[in-house]
């Protein structure tokens, strides 16, 4: 799977960038990245959906745009549906841990 919103590689630069300064990445930061991106994701379907209607209404005429637009949001919402299935899924596992 393609990664749209370049978290994966936004992710890794600065993990790669604090542990040159010898710092460790802020695990309180998880919540603000998805957030951020979860605000992303919205705007881009919101994009997608006025490059729709102002197709339709003859306020644009390039067709390919409003095809990549929609391709783009499309492609982000799936990434963000992978990660929140997968964010479900060791939540369960650590659930079910046997103390």
């Amino acid at each position: 799977m393609t990664d749209p919103l370049g978290i994966v590689s936004r992710i890794n630069t600065q993990s790669a960038a604090t542990q040159r300064q010898g710092q460790t990445p802020a695990g309180a930061d998880f919540k603000q990245e998805l957030l951020d991106e979860m605000r992303k994701v919205n705007e881009m379907q919101q994009d997608a959906t006025q490059a729709t209607n102002d197709l339709l209404t003859g306020r644009r005429d390039d067709i390919e745009g409003v095809m990549i637009a929609t391709q783009k949001a499309d492609s982000a919402f799936r990434m963000l549906l992978a990660l929140r299935n997968k964010v479900v899924d060791a939540y369960d596992e650590v659930r079910n841990i046997r103390v």
